[in-house]
């Protein structure tokens, strides 16, 4: 049996710019985070958000956007969490241990964890969070990543999970954002429409495409967290707006910084740019079942006609690095390095269109600054550079408010945005894997689908490493998304707010617990 109890695990690079950059700290609190000074409790915390839509829902299972996902930690609590330095550390699960083929993972429940709602945590509660998202017709956003839970039960205050095959990074799986743990119904299941959870704020109010608050939960059972008295958190879709928010004093926080208008933040008195390297990434995703796309020499050619570099500078501002079609960061553990890096070639893209049988391209793509920040300028200098090879892109300019119910997934090429996951299997059985709901392109491929179930219960880390390999090679030459650009994430807060001395880069916002782990400066 492999046994966790303590924090461990792959670091992950954190990039602080500018007025944000720090030095080693000197206290930590009593949950590992280290500290540039000692907190201070009490206020309110004001975050802007910069997506979510009226079509939001309180199902854990519907959640796809930064203001639920930001809600998800501020409420919630999750049987493990990723800590600052990327590792997966306990949270309402005190230890775990797996046997030797990683198949049977048993959680230890931490006891007398109290809901919102005065509800004491129970093993059973586990057992019908995770349920809520099991199921052959199940819809959840989660369903995919938790496919291969074969059993799961409760006994006293312990879980135990079977897996249908091995999978050694399981812990992970289990911090995902879809997964809170909330109170178990008389019938073994969850209410989705709840509001109770277990984490640092009980929720007062939300109003789905506009605002939520919250109310600091005096028994959380994390010693001495979190240090605000509330936390508001407003949906403010237009970049100026919401720039123009922080630089008011409207809100101490924004999760999402204007790229084009950065330089005036960093500027502005009393503001901090926050830059973080991770693994969100931008894409242009193809529906492979509709002419043109369903040719991949049709996808390979639109891949070779974007200028990556042009896109990172002028897009990002240089706050990123170019992407090669797949999602796996650099950061990564198996990232693939011998895989070559596309670039801008129309000689290639004239290659691949006589394979395809054209002698011209002329296709539409729907954006809109709702899919990335800078989508529609991303999309014009996308039609400039594939101009020049012969192919013509015309830019549909969509609505933001409504782009992810009737653009994403509905138009047959448009934009994106991905988090990123913390482990390859993670990632690809998210969004590239046969039939499951996030898969934008809709993109089907027998061998990468055997290396990902394959791949998932290896346990040698050299035949594993060679599987991911692979994995990303096909992905980048026959899968149906554009990946040309790595985002930083590039916040902006007021210099009254302090933070730790690390901040987590598997999600904006510190991982989506900065509700957790900042406080005000004294």
């Amino acid at each position: 049996m492999t046994r966790f109890m303590s924090n461990g695990g792959v670091s992950r690079r954190g990039v602080l710019k500018g007025a944000t950059a720090i030095g080693a700290a000197a206290l930590v609190t009593p949950w590992g985070t280290p500290l540039r000074a000692q907190p201070t409790r009490g206020g309110t915390l004001r975050v802007a958000i910069s997506t979510g839509g009226t079509t939001d829902s309180l199902d854990p299972g519907s959640w796809d956007s930064e203001f639920m996902n930001f809600q998800a930690h501020t409420r919630n609590g999750f049987l493990t969490e990723i800590a600052t330095d990327g590792s997966i550390v306990p949270e309402l699960a005190e230890s775990w241990e797996a046997t030797d083929d990683a198949v049977v993972w048993t959680f230890r429940i931490r006891e007398g964890v109290q809901f919102h709602s005065g509800h004491v945590l129970t093993a059973e509660d586990v057992v019908a969070s995770i349920n809520h998202h099991r199921g052959p017709d199940n819809t959840s956003a989660a369903a995919p990543i938790v496919a291969d839970i074969a059993e799961i039960t409760a006994d006293g205050m312990t879980v135990t999970v079977t897996l249908s095959a091995g999978n050694a990074d399981f812990p992970f799986v289990m911090s995902d954002y879809h997964l809170p743990i909330l109170p178990a119904q008389a019938d073994g299941t969850i209410d989705p429409s709840t509001t109770d959870g277990c984490g640092p704020f009980r929720l007062d109010n939300i109003e789905f495409g506009v605002r939520a608050d919250y109310t600091r939960h005096d028994g959380y059972w994390k010693e001495g967290l979190p240090y605000f008295d509330a936390v508001e958190q407003i949906l403010i879709f237009d970049n100026a707006a919401r720039q123009n928010a922080l630089i008011s004093g409207e809100v101490d926080y924004i999760d999402s910084a204007d790229l084009n208008t950065v330089h005036l933040l960093e500027r502005a008195p009393g503001i901090n740019v926050l830059s973080i390297t991770g693994m969100q990434h931008y894409g242009l995703p193809m529906d492979t079942r509709a002419a043109p796309f369903d040719d991949n020499n049709v996808r390979q050619a639109l891949k070779y006609a974007i200028n990556r570099e042009q896109l990172v500078e002028t897009i990002l501002n240089g706050y990123g690095t170019v992407g090669n079609d797949h999602p796996i960061g650099p950061g990564q553990r198996f990232f693939n390095t011998e895989l070559e890096q596309k670039e801008f070639d129309p000689d290639r893209v004239a290659f691949y269109l006589r394979e395809a049988g054209l002698d011209s391209l002329s296709v539409d793509i729907h954006l809109a600054d709702a899919a990335f920040a800078g989508a529609v300028d991303a999309g014009i200098l996308y039609s400039e550079s594939a101009a020049a090879a012969g192919v013509t892109i015309n830019v549909v300019r969509e609505p933001n408010d409504g782009y992810w119910s009737n653009v994403w997934m509905q138009k047959p090429f448009a934009g994106t945005y991905w988090g990123g996951r913390p482990t390859e299997d993670w990632m690809f059985a998210t969004a590239y894997a046969e039939g499951v709901p996030w898969n934008e392109s809709y993109w089907s491929n027998e061998r990468f689908n055997e290396l990902l179930v394959a791949a998932r219960s290896e346990l040698d880390e050299d035949i594993r490493r060679e599987m991911y390999f692979e994995m990303q090679d096909i992905v980048a030459n026959e899968g149906g998304t554009i990946i040309p650009m790595f985002a930083n994430y590039v916040g902006a807060y007021s210099d009254a707010l302090a933070h730790g001395d690390q901040i987590a880069s598997n999600w904006r916002n510190d991982g989506h617990r900065m509700s957790e782990r900042w406080w005000f400066a004294s």
